[in-house]
């Protein structure tokens, strides 16, 4: 496993971080999806065995199981051989004290007296809003002095102006966006980087495959432009690559589900390098990325902040149809996959009462509800 140097101390985060949001799970007798506990506590031991340390959770993830099983898994570690990030869900504040209440309970769940990584969660105009409304910067810096918190951060979803303002507002230890070879214009973006670089923040990258939408197998023209190189490496090594090479980033999170997933993505940080990349790879990367830029038909990450939805719609699930469909040009299969799986169960875009609570969730600020007209009328198009 490669590390970087974190600031001007002597911690060394891997490259590579263990991102607690996308566990093994299974439908419970209500029809909700609960993690597989023991087989994510096996991947999290798997992962500090193979020399991870950095594990990202967040107060929402997989419904609040994510953190206690985090914290149950490192509770048989030694404490200093883990770094735990975790994250203030800033739309569930309504008051100053609402702050102590859940870093509190946050303590509990993850079994520890310190949190390494604290991070104001998602933060966009509104949240950011809703954060300076209830003194947040008093917040963080009382659990820094009372050694709650190590470090105090925020994980982004906006544009870059307001990534500016915020990266400016404060004495901020580390940030976290959103980055691949595809996003680079987007939210704050590689402008970002250069910007927290430049002001000696260090960066968490999340989404480096959108979602695993970059880890699966290409289509006919997308494949040709990666067998241009004289390297043959999977759609998942170059993904990573692209974000490794920069040196600007701290820690490459990426979701795993199971243990052939952690296998091969720590087995391509075992080699990463920055500065790694040649003109001619970034040229190939720069060719797939148009390519898949005139296939991708919703921008959709995955990350299941739109869920639960509650007439029980599988949003991130219709859309992986939908982009398939495109990506792959497999209408007849993805459709009668949608039929099947959600039309045909009540879980479709038909069931959609359009309360917009999806839309208010999307980090993505996506337009979901006519979105999944349009999915819909794809899908069932055969």
């Amino acid at each position: 496993m490669k590390y970087r140097r974190f600031k001007d101390t002597d911690i060394k985060l891997s490259l590579f971080g263990l991102g607690c949001m996308r566990f093994p799970t299974e439908e419970d007798a209500d029809g909700n999806q609960r993690v597989k506990k023991d087989e994510a506590i096996t991947l999290i031991h798997a992962a500090l065995e193979r020399g991870v340390n950095y594990f990202d959770t967040a107060y929402p993830y997989h419904r609040g199981e994510s953190e206690p099983i985090l914290g149950e898994a490192l509770s048989s570690a030694n404490r200093e051989d883990a770094f735990i990030a975790t994250k203030s869900p800033v739309w569930d504040i309504k008051r100053h004290d609402d702050f102590e209440r859940i870093i509190d309970e946050q303590l509990e769940r993850l079994n520890t007296d310190y949190i390494d990584f604290y991070l104001l969660h998602s933060l966009n105009r509104k949240y950011w809003d809703t954060a300076r409304k209830n003194d947040a910067l008093r917040f963080l810096d009382k659990v820094r002095g009372d050694k709650r918190v190590r470090f105090a951060g925020f994980s982004f979803h906006d544009n870059f102006d307001v990534f500016q303002e915020i990266l400016q507002a404060y004495d901020w230890d580390i940030t976290q966006i959103q980055l691949n070879f595809l996003d680079q214009e987007y939210q704050a973006g590689l402008k970002g980087l250069r910007l927290a670089s430049e002001k000696g923040v260090p960066v968490v990258v999340m989404e480096p495959l959108r979602g695993g939408r970059l880890a699966s197998p290409p289509s006919g023209e997308i494949a040709e432009a990666w067998n241009k190189s004289a390297a043959r490496r999977t759609p998942v090594e170059w993904a990573f690559r692209w974000l490794y090479n920069l040196p600007q980033i701290n820690v490459i999170l990426s979701g795993v589900t199971t243990m052939e997933q952690l296998k091969e993505d720590v087995e391509i940080f075992d080699r990463a390098e920055a500065n790694c990349m040649s003109q001619e790879e970034l040229r190939i990367v720069d060719e797939v990325k148009r390519l898949y830029e005139t296939k991708l038909v919703v921008g959709c990450t995955g990350c299941n902040y739109c869920m639960p939805c509650p007439s029980r719609v599988e949003i991130p699930s219709i859309f992986e149809l939908y982009n398939n469909s495109s990506l792959y040009n497999d209408l007849t299969r993805q459709g009668k996959f949608y039929r099947k799986w959600f039309d045909e169960t009540g879980r479709g875009a038909q069931a959609c009462i359009e309360c917009g609570k999806c839309e208010e969730a999307c980090p993505q600020e996506l337009p979901v509800i006519e979105l999944l007209k349009e999915a819909h009328s794809h899908l069932v198009s055969e």
